[in-house]
């Protein structure tokens, strides 16, 4: 009695034997093949997904880190970290309501522009209120501005949505905070002895506090960078406080993150104030 190898040595030679074993080999070797993960095929796992997928990691309170982060971009400027904390902030949680903004930096006298990316457009030296100080006196805005006293020329400190305005001259004006009667405007040269356009091109900021509240900027920043956003929509205008914290004005937090990069209607014949000619 033959054993079994003895068997399929006799039958090997059989040529239809042969052929059928060599199909069913390759069939089953095709089957394998569609059923074992691609993963499996080499002996390892597939493939992570990469980082651009991932959600925002674990932070420590107050703060968001993540590893995709939607920063500010300040191209080559060099701001304030107020002024970087607030952009980062408004880049990171989308509170400029995908629009244009403005960040107006009162300590550093600077003005920043931003497009819906957080991308900086461009950046000036402006005129302040001559008093310090981050609230507008009640009614203030009502009243001529001889009867406004040195201590109530205040740039109020907060976030707000501009609109495209003129003032009681018909001049157009980029509204801040209408109620106060505080605008962003070209720079007034109206009394020569205040030397407004020489406190602009001074290299400090100790002489750029001039004005009673409004925001003066020279005229062709005025008329290239703001005016057409303006008139395009309302953006959100961001003053930094000088007196009191940023996060308790904004209520922002703190973005982690590296900068590679760097190395919201008031119809605009209603907005008439006497105090934007400041």
């Amino acid at each position: 009695m033959t054993n079994r190898y003895e068997s399929f040595a006799a039958l090997a030679g059989d040529p239809e034997l042969t052929e059928a074993l060599r199909r069913g080999l390759l069939a089953g070797l095709a089957v394998l093949a569609v059923v074992i993960p691609p993963s499996l095929h080499f002996g390892r796992q597939a493939d992570a997904p990469p980082a651009e997928a991932a959600a925002v990691s674990r932070a420590l309170p107050g703060q968001v880190s993540s590893a995709v982060t939607r920063l500010a971009y300040f191209g080559s400027e060099t701001p304030s970290p107020d002024a970087r904390h607030v952009a980062d902030w408004a880049a990171h949680s989308g509170d400029h309501a995908n629009k244009d903004f403005v960040i107006v930096d009162k300590k550093h006298a600077r003005v920043y522009v931003f497009d819906a990316r957080a991308r900086l457009r461009a950046a000036t030296p402006v005129l302040l209120g001559s008093a310090p100080g981050d609230h507008s006196v009640a009614g203030i805005g009502q009243r001529p501005i001889a009867d406004v006293r040195p201590e109530e020329r205040t740039t109020p400190a907060g976030r707000f949505v501009g609109e495209r305005g003129r003032n009681a001259l018909g001049e157009d004006v980029a509204w801040i905070d209408y109620d106060a009667a505080v605008s962003m405007h070209r720079v007034r040269t109206s009394t020569p002895s205040e030397r407004r356009l020489e406190r602009l091109a001074t290299p400090t900021i100790a002489d750029n506090r001039i004005s009673y509240g409004c925001i003066n900027v020279p005229v062709e920043f005025f008329e290239t960078h703001i005016a057409p956003i303006f008139a395009r929509q309302q953006p959100v205008v961001y003053v930094l406080p000088e007196t009191q914290p940023v996060q308790q004005v904004f209520g922002s937090y703190e973005v982690m993150g590296t900068h590679s990069a760097d190395a919201g209607q008031r119809p605009a014949h209603a907005t008439l104030r006497s105090l934007t000619v400041n």
